[in-house]
């Protein structure tokens, strides 16, 4: 019975320490990250304006991060759901990307495919996404009350675990006088 004891602590140790060595393999990452330095920061929604206005668009990507384990906290915007169910959305850096306001440059939202269909009670619901990342633009389609858009996301996160959380650390706050500011609302 002792070697017993000693050889379930022995797997207990060996299981924790792999949870331990996956959870620190994966890099947390913030949407500074996925554009180059050059680039200005994402201080202000005017960024689209600034990165439409640079030779790339904000086309350049963080090509470091290529198929690394990351978590990246942002906002979720559907493209493809079933009721409360999303099987494919994009993780934009700040409410009202993409419908309300000018959409981020491509190397600010990522094309999330969760691996299982997440379930989600609004549009921009703050989430963490964490996955491998994969630089590529991608196009999608999103059907918004008048008509629909095409938007080119920079980054994909395919078999993407999907949590809540109350907080995106690094989010952007519409000026109080914006006709938009309504999207600064804090969830209850």
């Amino acid at each position: 019975m002792n070697n017993r004891l000693k050889s379930g602590s022995a797997l207990a140790v060996a299981l924790g320490l792999s949870i331990a060595t996956a959870s620190a393999e994966t890099v947390r990452i913030f949407w500074k990250d996925l554009r180059p330095a050059t680039q200005p920061a994402a201080e202000s929604v005017g960024l689209p304006m600034v990165a439409a206005k640079m030779p790339d668009r904000g086309e350049t990507l963080s090509l470091k991060l290529r198929d690394r384990a990351i978590q990246l906290a942002g906002y979720a915007l559907p493209l493809d759901r079933d009721g409360d169910l999303v099987y494919q959305f994009l993780l934009v850096p700040w409410t009202g990307a993409c419908s309300h306001m000018p959409t981020p440059p491509p190397n600010q939202i990522v094309l999330v495919t969760p691996a299982r269909p997440y379930r989600m009670s609004q549009a921009y619901q703050p989430v963490s996404v964490t996955g491998a990342l994969q630089p590529g633009m991608e196009k999608s389609q999103l059907f918004i009350l008048d008509g629909v858009s095409v938007i080119q996301s920079g980054y994909t996160v395919r078999k993407a675990e999907v949590a809540n959380v109350d907080l995106v650390p690094d989010t952007i706050t519409l000026p109080a006088n914006s006709p938009w500011s309504f999207l600064n609302k804090k969830n209850n």
